[in-house]
């Protein structure tokens, strides 16, 4: 494998692949049944192998194939047990693992983007990559100035990539639909679709990342690697090391869970406010949680790391005051007030007509976290909001279908589900409503003064 496999054709074949197989793995499983196994076994043994070929596929082609998997993949906490459990393992590796480029490409890469002479920019260079991404990889280096940095190098072919999968990925969205009940795939995948050119540039991702460096220099909590250098298709940065997300989720103590997802629903709201940014690709390949610098403080002193903004939502005035607004008044049951805002900015469309009361109770059990002074997030709360909107009898699913999101809530929406979702895969207890208050615009009552 060259680079990303870019002709169209056979990234197709390959994606088109996967609803085939997990219909024929079907059709396998039941004649082991007929056979005499047990419905168990042969369940596990399918789900496994549902697992590893998703996963083959998906990592293989990098790409927006590998994109989809990394959103699909904090989502598995809305899952039933019995079918999260061979799913995780899987889609947790599509975090931050990727069958790597090989070196020669590498090297072709960085001699387009930063001359003939590239070697005499590094003291030293890895070839052997860090880590491997959707659209680039990652290689550890030493500047010339001594510095350690991360060297993000772009696929060739990563734009075709993005949008060859992200089409075909959403013609059969809706046989991907059950991986995540309660969720439309589609907008989802469109959403990815719309932000292609942005993830591909560089430059861009390279000005969020500085913005948020300046911003946290001195931030107790929040650590963000300074940009170094650019080129059109190399980003490198400050190295940063830690205990990567993925692995607090699989083995941490209770206490870094705590502390790992306090600092995130942290820098969700707080990211806003203080850069105008919104960090928009939170899966747990993006974080680190970094040991203080005291031993004694414990996970107290413990401090969150982000990585890439190549997905930003930029907002100016930070998280619209709306949201704020809507929250604090459902808290107190205003069921009126919260339904003229959610009609004002587009939520209920004027064709439409629904029950404030209804609406407040659709919404209530998803605030929930924002009524307690500390919420225990986790898979079973997880699993039980996805079932009742995902239950085509129940009424929330039904008054869920006549609410609308507006464009310029997409991206906000899907990163606070996003994040929502790994604060159940850290299985956090998380006081939320002290970072609402402090961060989010008109979630505080109003000063009368």
């Amino acid at each position: 494998m060259s680079d990303l496999p870019r002709k169209a054709v056979t990234r197709t074949a390959k994606l088109a692949a996967l609803p085939l197989g997990f219909a024929g793995r079907a059709t396998w499983g039941l004649g082991k049944r007929i056979g005499g196994r047990s419905a168990e076994l042969v369940a596990r043994e399918l789900q496994q192998r549902t697992a590893e070929q998703l996963f083959k596929v998906l990592g293989e082609l990098k790409g927006g194939a590998m994109k989809f998997g990394q959103a699909l993949s904090v989502f598995e906490s809305a899952l039933p047990e019995e079918v999260a459990g061979p799913y995780r393992a899987a889609l947790t590796k599509l975090q931050d693992a990727a069958p790597p480029m090989p070196t020669r490409t590498v090297h072709a890469v960085l001699e387009e983007g930063l001359g003939a002479e590239w070697r005499e920019l590094f003291l030293e260079f890895e070839d052997k990559p860090a880590a491997a991404a959707s659209i680039g990889q990652v290689h550890r280096a030493v500047w010339h100035d001594g510095r350690e940095v991360a060297v993000k190098v772009q696929y060739p072919g990563a734009g075709e990539a993005l949008l060859s999968d992200l089409t075909q990925l959403s013609r059969f969205a809706r046989l991907l639909g059950p991986l995540v009940p309660g969720m439309d795939i589609k907008p989802l995948i469109a959403e990815m679709r719309d932000r292609v050119s942005e993830e591909l540039d560089y430059a861009l991702e390279a000005e969020a990342q500085q913005i948020h460096a300046e911003e946290f220099a001195d931030d107790p909590d929040v650590v963000v690697p300074a940009v170094v250098h650019r080129a059109e298709q190399i980003l490198v940065t400050e190295w940063m090391d830690g205990v990567p997300l993925a692995e607090v989720i699989a083995d941490g103590t209770e206490a870094q869970r705590d502390r790992a997802g306090q600092l995130l629903a942290r820098f969700l709201f707080s990211g806003p406010a203080r850069t105008g940014l919104l960090h928009a690709d939170p899966h747990p390949g993006n974080f680190r949680l970094l040991p203080g610098a005291d031993e004694d403080e414990g996970p107290e002193g413990w401090r969150l790391g982000v990585l890439d903004f190549g997905t930003v939502d930029r907002l100016p005035g930070g998280l619209p005051e709306t949201i704020g607004t809507c929250l604090r008044m459902a808290v107190t049951g205003e069921a009126e007030t919260v339904y003229e805002l959610l009609c004002a900015e587009g939520f209920v469309k004027e064709s439409v007509a629904l029950d404030p009361d209804a609406v407040l109770e659709y919404l209530l059990p998803i605030i929930e976290p924002a009524e307690v002074e500390a919420f225990a997030f986790s898979r079973g709360w997880m699993r039980t909001q996805a079932a009742r909107i995902a239950d085509p009898r129940s009424p929330a699913h039904q008054l869920g279908k006549r609410l609308n999101l507006p464009s310029s809530y997409l991206l906000i929406h899907r990163v606070t589900l996003s994040t929502i979702g790994v604060l159940c895969q850290l299985n956090a207890t998380v006081r939320l409503r002290d970072e609402l208050a402090e961060w989010l615009p008109g979630f505080e009552e109003p000063d009368p003064a």
